[in-house]
């Protein structure tokens, strides 16, 4: 049983003394804040927050060693919690220890770039630092190296956060030039190629952070989800299972996200997010506990992304927030993604009733924004995925909140209260499995039925595909591809006379890793074709021409499905454990297209075989698609409005009749 916000009971007297300390130490009663800290300290040895602050104060009382040691604790309990490592570096500031100071606000840096304080407090040490290195003899040149790769490291982090990759690239190799083992410019410098889908070059430079500083278990991860992007599976199988077992074993901090492509396990799957999100944004509770407010006429909805842009998520989803009932919701969307002014980004802009742009803004900031606006439910459209932002919701934006359509899969934290999916996805007997409550919608994926398919007249050679012959097509993200999904995609084509891949190719390096991977595997390297992006009614055009869609697992198509199936080509799955395993079978079923779920890998290779060799059989597929499609609930978005309308007004019954969130199932 735990409190209204999370707490266990055991634990909230513990809370109850730190919260009255805050508000001791807010009011400057430095005493009395020491005091309750320490008290919530003996009933909770690990309460990060409360040995932070003690350290806080120790500062405030000029007593920075004592401080440094309560701060040090501290970040043993929360080791990536960026304003700890921010006043640690304060504090060795304070005392003459510039090197160590630049130390701690380097790594805040690298784990929030756009954190304007550390910034700040970092000028003034490189300053310092600068004024010291004007003061020594020439002897000391490695000093001022090291000070001149700082300033370019500062700038180059600066160009980052403002997403000036090219410029930040510039500055983080005259960094290296001056200082050839600065590991932590190396990793950045990766992640800057990354971002600009220069994968090799990216892990090149991962390489070398981590030939630097091989104890970084978090740089070999990100290392290894870039070799995922580019199907590289040079690393071998038993580190990745190694990787994913340590998880479980150890807890190792690991992304989630790539996890999902990894493990089919619903557990593990769980046990990551439960791991990252301890790490990185564990319950924050600074801003205290909402208090109960008065009953609106409408419900006041926040949908928080950094993917308000052409994005799988924005896309789905967008006609989503269009058609809400203006007369019962009152509909807000928080962006803390790049403002890309693409045509989607306006349309969005056009669909709330307030478009908020926080991307400058903390999360602590944006939490404060959300309660000052009365959001009373608070939607999380990123979960663990991509540039997330799940520290928003670690302070509580609204006195609800739910995990929906970015991340599929629980977030692991007591303070995301609902997930949205449906029986499909996750049946009874698996609710358990996931630390948030389950609302069960009749199909849980929102979709745009105003998506446009091209009327351009495609032909098989404008892709380079064969005349005649079957064309099995996969679209999905190139990380989802395993080496145990493409086996049996090669056992397919072996099977099925003259048939070919039609592959998504994010650059040039996934058509050349997938293509020795087939040759491995005694498939002729021109059985598989790769399609570049296009513009999203041409690329729904392009489905057109294949004659079957094969998923991969554990991560199945979600965004990918939709598009396929809406363009009238039948998805051929193998349904998982977990709700990303589970993904397809959802829209397959909504679609009343049973047939193409399968349960294993055998059974989905021998159907995708007895369809490749008849089509016949798949033309009448297409055809009941086609006349479903249009009936479907599944892109009846105004319904799907209805229906999570009233998950909402549920919701927020049982909150303000006092009732904790609970399952709740719809239609």
């Amino acid at each position: 049983m735990t409190s209204e916000y999370g707490y266990p009971p055991a634990l909230k007297l513990a809370q109850d003394k730190y919260e009255k300390g805050l508000a001791a130490h807010k009011n400057g009663n430095l005493r009395d804040a020491q005091v309750l800290y320490r008290e919530s300290l003996g009933l909770q040895s690990d309460h990060f927050e409360a040995l932070h602050l003690l350290g806080v104060i120790a500062a405030q009382e000029n007593k920075f060693i004592e401080a440094i040691e309560l701060l040090r604790r501290s970040l043993k309990i929360n080791p990536s919690n960026v304003v700890a490592i921010g006043n640690l570096g304060n504090a060795f500031r304070d005392i003459g220890r510039y090197q160590a100071a630049l130390e701690c606000y380097d790594e805040a840096m690298t784990l929030q770039p756009g954190y304007t304080k550390i910034r700040v407090s970092r000028d003034e040490v490189l300053q310092k630092i600068h004024q010291q290195a004007q003061a020594q003899a020439q002897a000391q040149s490695n000093s001022r190296n090291a000070e001149i790769a700082a300033v370019h490291f500062k700038r180059a982090l600066e160009f980052s956060a403002s997403r000036q990759f090219e410029a930040a690239i510039e500055n983080y190799d005259r960094a290296i030039q001056v200082q050839p083992d600065f590991s932590v410019v190396f990793f950045n410098r990766g992640n800057a190629l990354n971002v600009l889908e220069r994968r090799q070059a990216a892990i090149d430079s991962y390489d070398r952070a981590i030939a630097l500083s091989p104890e970084n278990e978090l740089w070999k991860c990100v290392r290894l989800a870039t070799k995922l992007h580019v199907c590289d599976w040079s690393v071998p199988t038993s580190q990745v299972l190694q990787f994913v077992q340590d998880i479980q074993r150890k807890g190792q901090i690991f992304f989630p996200f790539l996890v999902l492509a990894l493990s089919s396990s619903l557990s593990i799957q769980r046990k990551a997010a439960e791991v990252w999100v301890n790490a990185k944004a564990p319950l924050n509770s600074e801003l205290g506990m909402i208090p109960k407010r008065e009953v609106r006429e409408r419900i006041r909805v926040g949908y928080f992304s950094m993917d308000f842009c052409i994005h799988p998520v924005s896309t789905l989803a967008v006609e989503l927030f269009e058609t809400h009932d203006r007369s019962r919701f009152e509909v807000f969307a928080f962006s803390f993604g790049p403002d890309t002014q693409d045509d989607m980004r306006k349309r969005l802009e056009m669909a709330f009733d307030h478009f908020i742009d926080v991307s400058d803004k903390s999360d602590s900031e944006i939490a404060k924004m959300a309660r000052n606006l009365e959001i009373d439910i608070a939607v999380d459209l990123a979960g663990l995925a991509g540039a997330s932002r799940p520290g928003i919701f670690a302070r509580r934006a609204a006195p609800l909140q739910v995990n929906y359509l970015g991340y599929p899969g629980s977030m692991g934290t007591s303070y995301m209260d609902y997930l949205l999916a449906d029986k499909t996805l996750i049946p009874t007997r698996s609710q358990s499995e996931y630390s948030e409550k389950i609302v069960c919608l009749p199909t849980f994926q929102a979709n745009d039925s105003k998506r446009r398919i091209s009327d351009k007249v495609f032909n098989r050679k404008d892709f380079g595909l064969p005349e005649f012959g079957f064309v099995f097509c996969c679209f999905n993200n190139n990380y989802k591809i395993t080496p145990e999904t493409f086996d049996g995609w090669m056992r397919i084509l072996k099977r099925v006379e003259n048939s070919v891949l039609f592959l998504y190719e994010e650059n040039a390096l996934v058509a050349f890793n997938l293509a020795k991977e087939a040759v491995s595997r005694g498939v002729e390297s021109d059985r598989l074709v790769f399609g570049k992006r296009l513009s999203n009614a041409e690329y729904l055009a392009r489905y057109r021409l294949a004659d079957l869609f094969l998923d991969t697992l554990p991560f199945n198509a979600g965004a990918t499905a939709s598009d396929a199936l809406w363009a009238g080509l039948p998805v051929l799955t193998c349904q998982g454990e977990a709700f990303a395993s589970r993904m397809a079978s959802s829209l397959l079923t909504a679609l009343d297209l049973p047939e193409l779920i399968t349960t294993n890998q055998e059974d989905y290779v021998n159907l995708a075989v007895e369809l490749g060799n008849n089509p016949g059989k798949v033309k009448t597929i297409k055809e009941t698609l086609m006349r479903n499609r249009l009936t479907s609930p599944l892109f009846n978005s105004p319904l799907f409005a209805r229906n999570l309308e009233q998950a909402f007004s549920t919701m927020v019954e049982r909150y303000r009749s006092d009732l904790p969130p609970d399952h709740i199932h719809v239609g």
